[in-house]
């Protein structure tokens, strides 16, 4: 056992105990219907219909409505779910932009929870792009004045310490909360800070979860930490719902933190925490402070970094190339492309290569072009990748990313940068001198924000790049050939890996486990088909979801942090997994 493996142990001695009085009966399916079943009777009939993780509407039966008091108050045809989805699905239709389409769902979801998920898992594909990215951003951007009141969410203000503990219980309510999502709202990838508003992200990010792995709704909770915001537009907006005043830093704010995480896990400690769109300047430090700690994860850091090192994998399967090979060159510092170059690093040592000799192969640029080690304003993340200016004999030219792609001869670059349109045709034709099949990743979005569009690269690049985009792109058809673009989206992973973490009940995510995750997502699909995607197309998430989670129960078995009666993990996947039916 490694040291930070013994270290975690101690760390969490309380936690252990606590969660074994909570351990689960062999039968735990039937006493999670028995515990809804009870909480049916103890609900009165209006109460019932208003509980959108009891709620059936139409499709409760006769017997059902005889017995729970609801006798003439629902119209006498009795419909399946499956009609009742028909029905929604067919009135959405009707909805003229993305966003009339996601208010009307939203109205579907905090009314019959079990419905929204039948219609989400029967249109999964269809549906992302609306309950989540890319239409998400306008809802965000106009949330107090939309405010669709996302239920059973938590809203924790930084000025009430005392009011965490009340605030988790109000909002979990009589269920077991085994996943929450929390958002500070600062960093939101392509939009920025948006305060109390971010709520919708982590309203989406759980929605995600469920419709790609069947996390049971009733177990998740959505929580922003309401730390005020710099937004001055909000500030100025009488509309805004958060706090007005400019974000608090520093101590206040990691004492918040650090009660807020104490609380959340004395109150559920088979909790798996999910940080999501914090700020650069936070998002790591939270991360690193925690995750030897606890069951966390942060998708910026993590989850981005995870699939776009399974598009690489896919991208290196269909050339036979290895990956301490490659050159990496990251467009954009900020946290998701320093949490991506880091992951795909640590993959290069764990495959042998000194970490000294691995930091040569990596290159970063951001706002002041290629980071040198004399900037006075890195960050913490982006420090590593820094290089020495005397090391370059055109340096002051490095502030342009065809010079730096010229100096640095990159066989790989991704695009976190927000900056639209930055990766040019000299650019592309720059990297297929430097190697015959350049992967290329610009997965900056929404899609007003995309480096390059995928149709562009492959013709720049007379179909050699390997490309992954972080929107859906269409097919792209050039010369013949029909190529399929994969999406660099994080839900092809973190959702299969939450259900791995939770099904195995393991105490800690460790770099292991996330390898496991990235290495998973290959043979989905045939890489040797032309125009095969580097990633697996997004409507097959559900199985991509079921591979990620028994590859990661498996590897935190073979660490020692699983902690399920179950031993046979890909067993304890499918008993996890939550299917939209009503019971």
């Amino acid at each position: 056992m490694n040291e930070t493996q013994t270290e975690h142990r101690r760390n969490i001695k309380e936690r252990t105990v606590k969660h074994a009085k909570q351990k689960n009966s062999k039968n735990s399916k039937n006493k999670k219907e028995e515990q809804r079943g009870i909480r049916m009777t103890q609900k009165t009939a209006r109460e019932i219909l208003n509980d959108p993780f009891l709620n059936k509407g139409t499709a409760f039966t006769e017997e059902e409505r005889a017995q729970l008091g609801l006798t003439g108050m629902l119209p006498a045809h009795v419909q399946t779910i499956d009609e009742q989805a028909a029905q929604a699905y067919a009135q959405m239709e009707t909805k003229t932009s993305m966003l009339e389409k996601r208010l009307f769902l939203m109205e579907i979801f905090n009314t019959n929870r079990t419905l929204f998920y039948r219609m989400f898992s029967q249109h999964v594909e269809e549906f992302n792009p609306i309950v989540y990215d890319p239409t998400i951003a306008e809802t965000i951007e106009n949330y107090s004045d939309l405010f669709v009141d996302p239920q059973y969410a938590a809203y924790l203000d930084i000025n009430h310490p005392e009011n965490i503990e009340a605030t988790l219980k109000n909002a979990a309510g009589d269920r077991e909360i085994r996943l929450a999502v929390v958002t500070d709202a600062e960093g939101i990838l392509g939009i920025g800070d948006w305060g109390t508003n971010g709520v919708d992200i982590s309203v989406g990010k759980l929605m995600v979860y469920t419709a790609a792995a069947g996390i049971d709704p009733a177990s998740v909770m959505p929580i922003v930490i309401d730390a005020g915001t710099n937004r001055q537009s909000l500030l100025d907006d009488p509309n805004y719902l958060g706090n007005h005043h400019e974000r608090v830093r520093g101590e206040k704010y990691y004492d918040f933190i650090e009660q807020f995480v104490q609380t959340i896990e004395g109150l559920f400690p088979k909790l798996y925490l999910h940080w999501e769109d914090f700020g650069r300047g936070n998002a790591a430090n939270i991360l690193n402070t925690y995750k030897t700690k606890i069951p966390t994860f942060n998708d910026d850091i993590q989850g981005t970094g995870i699939v776009t090192l399974g598009g690489i994998f896919g991208a290196l399967d269909i050339t036979g190339e290895k990956l301490t090979d490659q050159v990496y060159l990251c467009y954009g510092g900020g946290t998701a492309g320093a949490g991506i170059a880091s992951r795909v690093l640590a993959e290069m040592v764990s495959e042998g290569m000194p970490e000294e000799d691995a930091y040569k192969r990596f290159f970063m640029v951001d706002k002041q072009g290629l980071l040198f080690d004399d900037m006075d304003d890195l960050t913490d993340q982006q420090r590593p990748f820094a290089k020495k200016r005397s090391d370059f004999p055109n340096a002051e030219k490095l502030t342009d990313l065809l010079e730096v792609v010229k100096a640095v001869k990159p066989t790989i670059l991704v695009g976190t940068s927000t900056q639209p349109k930055t990766f040019t045709k000299e650019i592309v034709e720059a990297m297929c001198e430097i190697t015959e099949r350049p992967i290329i990743f610009p997965i900056s979005n929404p899609t007003k924000l995309a480096e390059a569009s995928a149709e562009d690269l492959i013709r720049w690049s007379d179909g050699k790049a390997f490309v992954a985009t972080g929107i859906p792109s269409d097919t792209v058809s050039y010369k013949g050939v029909d190529y399929i673009i994969g999406q660099a989206n994080n839900a092809l992973i973190y959702p299969g890996l939450g259900l791995g973490m939770l099904a195995s009940e393991a105490s800690l995510l460790t770099d292991e486990m996330i390898g496991a995750a990235a290495h998973s997502l290959s043979g989905i699909v045939n890489p040797g088909e032309p125009g095969a995607p580097v990633l697996p197309p997004f409507k097959y998430v559900a199985d991509v979801s079921i591979k990620v989670a028994e590859a990661v129960a498996k590897k935190a078995q073979e660490q020692g942090l699983a902690r399920a009666e179950e031993k046979d993990m890909a067993k304890a996947v499918r008993d996890f997994k939550w299917y939209p039916e009503y019971k």
